[in-house]
């Protein structure tokens, strides 16, 4: 069976300053001292959760897309994290741009794939800056399957499901989609066991890893976010976490021990059957 380690990067952000936050994280993925496959960094990592796309957001070949091919390919490592991207609008009116709240998963090839956040949060007006992703991105590394959702969408279990295609005929062992889920987020320390709570079921209903990357510290609206990232396995049982503090945190995960609870204990096999409609 395989394994698979990864690298969280709790830790203050600069608002609004796309250079001390690159400075500060090459850092901070420098000063790594275990051997890791996937460095995983919060939400809007290089300017925090802010509502300027209009400023800030990058296209696909922005500074911050080429930081994160380097570093990768430097490292020999796969990185992710979420970042404003500007997009120009399919069979608009020339000029006319779409920004998405945009997760990338850059491999040390240059290679990567994004997923576009679904929810958007209302609550502090993101849907009026930018706009819903569509599609769900699983990826796949060394024997894992791994869904990337960013913050808001961990209050939605639905898009979060081990998906009903995979349901097997009766008597078949069901094949789970995926097997780590990974959010990153800026979620503020006031809601913090809602984030907490949330993460822990995403973990027992899917039987597989979470992995939660936040923040810490007041950003420019001076909310205060404690971090409380967190390592949790298909039991519920928390693997890691740390409150308040940065921190750069290295952890192995196993597919076997993972396989184990699945095939002790075969719920999702039990699952109602759903469609997600557009």
């Amino acid at each position: 069976m395989s394994h698979l380690s990864f690298t969280l990067i709790q830790t203050n952000l600069y608002w609004e300053d796309k250079a001390a936050n690159l400075q500060m994280l090459e850092e901070k993925i420098n000063s790594i001292q275990h051997p890791t496959q996937i460095i995983v960094l919060p939400e809007m990592f290089n300017t925090g959760f802010s509502m300027k796309p209009e400023q800030l957001a990058e296209d696909m070949q922005g500074d911050t897309v080429q930081w994160m091919k380097r570093i990768a390919a430097e490292k020999r490592v796969i990185m992710t994290g979420s970042l404003m991207a500007s997009q120009a609008a399919p069979g608009g009116q020339a000029g006319e741009t779409h920004y998405f709240n945009r997760l990338i998963w850059m491999l040390p090839n240059g290679q990567y794939g994004v997923y576009d956040k679904r929810h958007l949060f209302a609550y502090a007006d993101e849907d009026k800056h930018y706009s819903a992703g569509t599609k769900r991105l699983i990826a796949s590394v060394n024997g894992f399957k791994i869904n990337l959702q960013v913050c808001y969408d961990l209050r939605f279990p639905v898009w979060a499901r081990q998906t009903p295609s995979q349901l097997p005929p009766s008597g078949e062992e069901f094949v789970p989609e995926y097997d780590v889920l990974i959010y990153v987020a800026n979620w503020p320390e006031r809601r913090v066991h809602a984030w907490k709570t949330l993460l822990t079921a995403r973990a027992i209903e899917n039987q597989c890893y979470v992995i939660g990357v936040n923040r810490t510290g007041n950003d420019g609206n001076n909310i205060y976010h404690s971090g409380n990232s967190m390592v949790i396995d298909a039991m519920g049982e928390v693997l890691y976490e740390k409150e308040h503090e940065e921190d750069v945190f290295t952890i192995t995960l196993s597919k076997e021990k993972l396989e184990e609870i699945r095939h002790k204990l075969p719920f999702l096999k039990d699952a109602d059957d759903f469609s997600i409609l557009p």
